[in-house]
């Protein structure tokens, strides 16, 4: 502990108009929060104005980050800004690392009051890169809106903040560090703890470890390949996967976080694991998957470089949620997708008959389903997927969730999934980007659309094309009344639902200085046993040009084609 007490200081500032808070947070270019004046301290302290002074005091906050560029220096600032709030406790993974799925499952067992994640996700990471604030809340999910509103009405009039400069913390030694500041009557306290242990302990509760330790390193054991991308993700992976349940050290790479991720994307998409798809290629291993930056992201591969879209993921776990020893003891209470993800998992509840959930793009609304005791099970197309031990999707489980069911059915991953769309029928699916197009013409886009599903004449339009015909059943603008609390969430993107049920989905996602980014989703339903193992491209080739031609998109946006194609 140090001798004399430490100054609490409350400072002048300037608001910024540009710190509204998305779904996953505050994210912006790196230099944005370095040299822009005060721009990381006003942002924080909005965070800790937003709760309540009475349940501030002498509460405990976690926070952790995913090892990018600048994430030591965020770190060290919120500490002592969390002193200076009147926080009693701070608990912060070894050296700052920490996985979000992690700090969601530390929140909720030592019941912090909430918790700050310093991500950018899959984002590109370095000075150059992106950095990110998150704030998760109590039962260890994503801020609900109502607290981002206020983080960021608070943020547009803020005029000081409060923090202790000479408070100086050690992140790289396990332990408790004590500091006695002015004017208060107990130490202020930072716990430095391993980022890995108390997450590794939940696994252990929900899987069975002797059985993946007997498939992974036992007589008969199967070859994984695990590509963390130089993010969180990598320290989980060696401790977990290779020293407690045998897989050998070189099935895992890339597991040293750093600050830009070797300079690569850290997504885990067939375009930016490129790598790892091409080591699938090769036929030496029979299970790949690769983690995003912040670990709560995940992409599945079988041999041969077989690849399991998301939204199919989410959608065989479910069929086969009974090989987790997890839900054996729970039961499952509900299914969850988002709304643009593939209707796979639909046919899995409607076979099952457990109640199923489409909510918007978001986990905060998944995790409201959770805290009522709803949901068990959910997933989105952008290659999340997680369940009601935490409030985060998490990369990690899902793949112990794989390497779960391969125990059990003893067959690779191709022919699981193939067995599932003989049962259920397969959804082909794909998403295109179209990125920084002009706002306005984004958004006159999506109103014209919206008019033109709102024409009583669209519902029951079929359009033809070759020998197959597509008829109109539904068009809206989707729109969710949370069952829980009755919040209701408008304009979440535009639906075409065709007989059948095939989707075209068109969404306004992101918008920034750099314009708006406009996602189409295609989600084609194919049931004739004769049809299921199309070349998926060739299969949505027809709804693509339905699609096309409804919105006019590259017209509209001078665009030749998509961005990206997932």
């Amino acid at each position: 502990m140090n001798d004399s007490p430490l100054q609490v200081l409350t400072l002048p500032t300037s608001p910024y108009p540009d710190q509204r808070p998305g779904t996953n947070g505050l994210k912006k270019k790196t230099n944005v929060f370095q040299s822009k004046k005060n721009y990381l301290h006003n942002f924080i302290q909005c965070i800790f104005s937003s709760i309540d002074l009475r349940d501030r005091q002498g509460s405990t906050v976690v926070v952790g980050g995913d090892g990018r560029y600048f994430n030591s220096t965020a770190i060290r600032v919120i500490v002592q800004m969390a002193a200076a709030n009147g926080v009693g406790r701070v608990v912060i993974g070894q050296n700052g690392i920490m996985s979000t799925p992690a700090v969601s499952c530390v929140i909720r067992k030592i019941k912090a009051i909430g918790g700050i994640i310093l991500t950018a996700s899959h984002s590109p990471g370095g000075p150059d890169g992106d950095f990110g604030i998150k704030f998760n809340s109590a039962n260890g999910g994503p801020a609900p809106e109502a607290v981002t509103n206020k983080i960021f009405q608070l943020s547009r009039t803020i005029e000081e903040f409060a923090i202790c400069p000479e408070l100086r913390v050690d992140l790289g030694t396990i332990g408790k560090q004590s500091f006695d500041l002015e004017n208060k009557f107990k130490p202020f306290t930072v716990e430095i703890v391993d980022p890995v242990e108390s997450y590794a302990n939940s696994l252990r509760n929900i899987f069975d470890f002797a059985v993946l330790k007997e498939l992974l390193s036992g007589d008969n054991h199967i070859q994984i390949r695990l590509d963390a991308m130089h993010g969180v993700t990598g320290p989980y992976v060696k401790k977990i996967l290779c020293e407690e349940l045998g897989s050998p050290a070189n099935s895992a790479i890339n597991c040293v976080p750093l600050e830009n991720f070797g300079g690569c994307h850290p997504e885990p998409s067939l375009i930016h694991a490129s790598d790892l798809v091409e080591t699938m290629k090769s036929g030496q291993y029979d299970f790949g998957a690769a983690f995003d930056g912040d670990g709560d992201r995940n992409m599945i591969l079988g041999k041969h470089g077989f690849f399991v879209n998301p939204s199919d993921s989410v959608a065989v776990l479910a069929a086969n949620i009974f090989c987790i020893p997890y839900f054996q003891h729970t039961g499952v209470r509900g299914f969850a997708r988002s709304m643009p993800t593939s209707a796979a998992l639909d046919m899995v509840a409607k076979a099952t008959k457990i109640q199923l959930y489409e909510t918007p793009t978001g986990w905060r609304f998944f995790g409201s389903l959770m805290d009522a005791g709803r949901l068990s099970l959910c997933g989105e197309e952008s290659f999340g997927t997680g369940s009601d031990y935490i409030r985060e999707k998490d990369g990690l489980w899902a793949v112990l969730a794989w390497l779960s069911i391969l125990a059990v059915r003893r067959q690779s991953v191709e022919d699981i999934m193939t067995d599932h769309w003989r049962t259920y029928g397969r959804n082909y699916y794909t998403r295109f980007d179209y990125e920084e197009v002009d706002l306005d013409a984004a958004v006159e886009m999506m109103l014209d659309l919206e008019l033109m599903f709102s024409d009583r004449a669209f519902i029951g339009q079929v359009f033809t094309m070759g020998e197959k015909k597509y008829q109109v059943e539904a068009a809206d603008s989707f729109e969710y009344s949370d069952p829980v609390d009755g919040t209701i969430s408008r304009n979440q993107g535009l639906r075409i639902i065709f007989k059948g049920g095939s989707r075209i989905i068109f969404r306004l996602s992101g918008t920034d200085s750099f314009g708006a980014t406009v996602r189409l989703y295609i989600d084609s339903y194919e049931r004739d046993i004769n049809k299921l193992f199309q070349d998926p491209q060739v299969a949505l080739a027809e709804l693509v040009t339905i699609a096309l031609q409804l919105s006019q998109i590259h017209e509209r946006t001078g665009r030749r084609g998509p961005t990206v194609i997932t």
